[in-house]
């Protein structure tokens, strides 16, 4: 009976062991969560351009606001700088018609520039200033070589001025003008007594005016310049030649106006050819329209030859400070 007892008691608690392994190897159950509120979905971005593909800003048109406003300051400056000119030739060309002045002596300025036209086509007012300008050219550019140098040494060292002062004095008193018989005396007629003539016109105004600026150089650079121990060539290279320009330049613009009004007087005398020449042919063969286009032609070349003188005296003194 006990052998029967402990059998049933002993399948029992295998039984009740099987049950307790069974629920240890189920899983157990997962935690019910509440359900994540729905979001809206966010916008897409649209991709930013690369540089690449937007490519370089557009360059402004060339006819675009900004040329058409420098076009139109230049037209009101150029209209403003002519304005005197363009009445001058207004009050010339309407005084004769409208008789204020006689036509015979003063043609109205559309006859000179035909005159004017008809000896440019003829080749004689080519001819007559070829010769005007080499003779000219030619003593202006003498004198300047001449002159410079020799008052950079006047002006350096005063035993020399105080040697040559009264000598300068008596000769710059004495006009060019004055002196033409002399040169046509001593050097006669042909080109040489023409070309001194305007080189001793063309010197006075350069030496002077040289003199004067070698005078004026600023005494602090020049004892800046000394206690570097400069010797003289440096010196005058880094401090007195910068510094003359200016002055240097105002004389070689008198004098490239002087050389073409003195040759037209030595022209006038003992010439073949010339402007001065054409000038006074014409009046003596009572052309005046011609008489007045070689007046016309003389003026325009000085204004020329000024405006160059401008721009080489800017180039220079762009760079008259030393390095």
């Amino acid at each position: 009976m006990s052998t029967a007892a402990d059998t049933k008691t002993t399948a029992a608690e295998a039984e009740a062991v099987r049950a307790d392994g069974a629920r240890t190897a189920a899983p157990a159950p997962a935690p019910v969560r509440d359900p994540a509120p729905e979001r809206d979905p966010a916008p897409a971005r649209e991709p930013a351009p690369s540089a690449a593909a937007a490519g370089p800003d557009p360059a402004p048109a060339p006819g675009g606001p900004a040329a058409l406003r420098a076009l139109a300051r230049w037209l009101r400056a150029a209209a403003l700088r002519s304005a005197a000119i363009l009445a001058l030739l207004a009050v010339w060309e309407a005084a004769p018609r409208l008789g204020l002045v006689d036509s015979t002596f003063l043609p109205p300025v559309s006859k000179v520039a035909a005159a004017w036209w008809e000896l440019a086509g003829n080749g004689q007012l080519a001819e007559h200033t070829r010769a005007s300008l080499v003779r000219s050219f030619g003593g202006f550019g003498i004198a300047v070589v001449v002159a410079v140098p020799l008052g950079l040494l006047i002006g350096w060292y005063r035993p020399v001025a105080v040697l040559l002062g009264p000598l300068l004095e008596v000769f710059r008193n004495t006009a060019a003008l004055a002196l033409l018989p002399v040169f046509v005396l001593l050097l006669g007629i042909g080109e040489t007594s023409k070309v001194s003539i305007v080189v001793y016109a063309c010197v006075w105004p350069i030496l002077l005016n040289t003199i004067s600026a070698v005078g004026n150089a600023d005494p602090t650079l020049v004892r800046l310049a000394r206690s570097m121990d400069l010797p003289t060539p440096r010196l005058f290279q880094k401090v007195i030649l910068p510094a003359s320009v200016p002055a240097i330049f105002t004389g070689i613009r008198l004098a490239g106006a002087v050389s073409i009004l003195v040759l037209v007087a030595a022209e006038m005398i003992g010439a073949k050819a010339g402007l001065g020449y054409l000038i006074n042919a014409s009046q003596f063969n009572f052309a005046i329209p011609e008489m007045y286009a070689g007046i016309v032609t003389i003026s325009a070349i000085g204004v020329a030859f000024n405006q160059l003188l401008v721009s080489v005296e800017r180039r220079l003194s762009l760079r008259r400070v030393p390095a």
